[in-house]
């Protein structure tokens, strides 16, 4: 659980900024979504804290950059009441749920609540991070980029330390507006 090279250190100006798109060219925003409804995204959880408290929220776009150095990105909203303190922050956790894990991943996606009011489901690594131990898998990293894209902003992360449970839960994936697990009953081909 440690880090074999030091972390890129994070590049907080908008290097990569989208710019100069027009807005009113190309797709619909609601055939944009109507093109995405029908595929399929992990879901996990983003967690973070830039020294005033903990936040977190439910995302579905993280995904693997490179193994090498291990890097990964996920998107949050401008409108995300935890886009300030992700903007802020240093590290962040990314937690990949679980199908037992629904009942987190409706916490986390729901606004105006408290996210951490239960302090028995999440507590601090040692580095200070809020996480959520029940995970199976989650991921520690550093923040290296952060590019805006529309009203998102894109955000690459250097995993630096790794949980990885060894029990067999089928993954949690959200499609077509709801919850889904994949297991056994989805396999196509052996």
């Amino acid at each position: 659980m440690s880090s074999s090279s030091p972390a890129p250190q994070p590049q907080h100006s908008p290097l990569a900024q989208v710019q100069s798109i027009d807005e009113h060219a190309g797709l619909s925003a609601t055939d944009f979504k109507l093109a995405f409804r029908n595929h399929p995204a992990g879901v996990a959880v983003v967690t973070a804290d830039a020294g005033d408290g903990p936040v977190g929220l439910t995302v579905t776009s993280v995904f693997s950059v490179s193994a090498e150095p291990p890097l990964l990105v996920f998107s949050i909203s401008g409108t995300s009441s935890s886009a300030p303190t992700l903007n802020r922050a240093d590290t962040v956790v990314v937690h990949l749920l679980g199908a037992d894990q629904l009942q987190v991943a409706k916490l986390f996606a729901t606004s105006g609540v408290d996210r951490f009011a239960d302090t028995s489901s999440w507590s601090r690594l040692v580095t200070g991070e809020p996480y959520l131990p029940g995970a199976p898998v989650w991921i520690r990293g550093r923040i290296i980029n952060r590019m805006v894209a529309g009203s998102s902003t894109v955000i690459a992360v250097h995993a630096l330390q790794a949980h990885i449970s060894e029990s067999e839960a089928p993954p949690l994936v959200y499609h077509n507006r709801t919850w889904h697990h994949v297991g056994e009953h989805s396999r196509l081909e052996g």
